[in-house]
């Protein structure tokens, strides 16, 4: 291992959070009367809030973006307390990392009454050295804001960092800031497989290619 901490994404990238935005999405537009394709809600789970905000004013629902944030993380506290899990070898590789005293940090677009409960339930919340967020960075995933705070946090120079993430943009951020990036796979980002790989210095299906 050449580097000296990994900062990781949450949503998409280490909890198989997808599939709750996507039900949440589509309470969301029944409670307002509006249908749409699958395909349509279906790429709305793995947009960020501002994206899905817009997405969901084209279809005819009044929404900014601070009240459709509002509303669904409201809706999502229980779900990420409870239901959700993480991806396929996760758990084993950070536990990897740990064992080599290499410093992990999170690097989320999701608020801490989201990311903490769904650390805890899935016992891996203490292996975690830091935590930061877009809104303490101040900007979104299109800077590298949030990454090189990832890396302040753990006092670690970005380019010693390895970065995770299942965004392109997040990716080519981390990239910017001076980290080597895995792109992660998946479901509902597939559309921009190509351009994930692209976008990363490596690309893995799951964590336990990390492994080997």
């Amino acid at each position: 291992m050449d580097f000296n901490a990994a900062v990781f994404d949450l949503d998409g990238t280490i909890i198989d959070s997808n599939p709750i935005w996507e039900k949440l999405d589509r309470l969301i537009l029944e409670e307002h009367n509006i249908i749409c394709t699958d395909e349509f809600v279906h790429d709305l789970a793995s947009m960020t809030y501002e994206e899905a905000a817009q997405a969901l004013c084209k279809v005819g629902l009044n929404i900014s973006c601070a009240e459709l944030t509002s509303r669904l993380n409201e809706m999502a506290e229980y779900e990420y307390a409870h239901n959700i899990q993480l991806k396929d070898g996760v758990s084993e590789y950070l536990n990897l990392l740990k064992k080599e005293s290499i410093k992990i940090s999170l690097a989320t677009a999701s608020p801490e009454y989201l990311y903490r409960p769904v650390l805890k339930n899935n016992g891996i919340y203490d292996l975690f050295d830091a935590f930061s967020t877009t809104y303490e960075a101040g900007a979104s995933k299109d800077s590298p804001a949030v990454f090189i705070l990832a890396s302040q946090k753990i006092s670690v120079q970005p380019n010693d960092c390895i970065a995770f993430d299942d965004i392109p943009k997040a990716l080519i951020s981390a990239k910017n800031a001076g980290m080597y990036t895995v792109g992660v796979y998946d479901p509902y980002s597939v559309s921009n497989e190509n351009i994930l790989r692209k976008s990363a210095d490596r690309f893995i299906k799951n964590f336990r290619e990390m492994l080997i």
